[in-house]
């Protein structure tokens, strides 16, 4: 009895990995099936204690890590060294550190990007993989990212991340509860600001927390990127066009390794930009082979606001897999 409940408690440790110290944050039984879960924007391990306590008590080793540049994780300062491969990097040496030849992951956000790449670039660690929030789209072969956001205007979130200070210089008009409040409440059906408007003016301070998290958790979120900032976590969108270059011996490649994918029927990311239409018109199945898709009734961070469907959608897959 004493040690099933010393697995119910997350146990925290740092861990050396490609160059960094990573933080990371387990619930389970050590010799469960372990499963690792990746967090997006702005986001931390925090963002999967719903799915880690549920993980934990069906048997699973639930590791959660906060990625480069965010919570108590390294932040390095080189702007060029959060790129996919960096990140990607991380998880491979962490994986190694614990001495886990194959593991199930999840993915959100930009941890469902980072996911996505994981299985790309090895899917010999890949056991099954659930992923919610970015679908993978295939690279172009001669259009950079950056190109492309530009059909969605100067108000595009990801373009006005792209220049350095920028976004900072805008999130810091706010103090860091509410600039986490403003995007934890996002529910418009896109991310661009009007011309001449920074995306943080733009988006609207809600009167109350969202129902799926709380006060002292909120505390907690704001207390970490009170500590490093967002620098770190937005050099990950300033890097993408030289991950998209370094990413050309990749043209073309499919992920094969068995995925779920969560889709919220009101996520903006998948409502936007037709991204909704290519996942269900089999575009995303075309180079995710071995693909299921889901979906479930809620908004971006559907792992909080809807913890209990999306952990058993989790559940259930990979179970099935054991």
């Amino acid at each position: 009895m004493a040690n099933e409940e010393k697995f119910t408690e997350v146990r925290h440790r740092q861990v050396a990995t490609n160059g960094i110290t990573m933080h990371v944050a387990e619930q389970g039984d050590p010799s469960g099936p372990p499963v690792l879960l990746l967090h997006g924007f702005p986001e931390l391990w925090l963002s999967w204690r719903h799915q880690m306590a549920a993980l934990a008590a069906n048997g699973f080793r639930a590791i959660a890590p906060d990625l480069r540049g965010y919570g108590d994780t390294d932040v390095p300062a080189d702007p060029a060294a959060y790129t996919i491969f960096h990140i990607v990097g991380d998880l491979i040496g962490l994986l190694d550190q614990l001495e886990l030849s194959r593991v199930f992951v999840v993915g959100h956000d930009w941890g469902a990007n980072v996911a996505w790449h994981l299985c790309l670039f090895r899917p010999d660690r890949v056991r099954a993989l659930v992923n919610m929030g970015v679908p993978y789209f295939p690279r172009h072969p001669s259009v950079k990212p950056t190109e492309r956001f530009k059909a969605f205007g100067e108000g595009f979130y990801i373009t006005q991340f792209q220049e350095a200070g920028r976004a900072e210089t805008s999130f810091a008009k706010y103090d860091v509860l509410t600039v986490l409040k403003k995007v934890f409440s996002i529910k418009m059906d896109n991310l661009s600001a009007p011309p001449g408007m920074e995306i943080m003016d733009f988006l609207e301070a809600p009167t109350s927390n969202p129902e799926w998290i709380s006060e002292d958790e909120l505390q907690y979120f704001s207390e970490k990127f009170q500590k490093n900032g967002f620098t770190g976590p937005l050099n990950y969108y300033r890097n993408m066009d030289l991950s998209w270059a370094l990413m050309a011996p990749w043209q073309g490649a499919k992920i094969q390794v068995p995925t779920k994918f969560i889709l919220g029927n009101k996520d903006i990311g998948c409502i936007s930009f037709g991204t909704s239409m290519y996942i269900k018109s089999g575009g995303l199945k075309a180079i995710v082979p071995n693909l299921e898709v889901v979906t479930i009734d809620g908004h971006h961070f559907i792992q909080q606001e809807k913890a209990e469907e999306v952990t058993s959608e989790i559940l259930s897959y990979f179970s099935s897999l054991c």
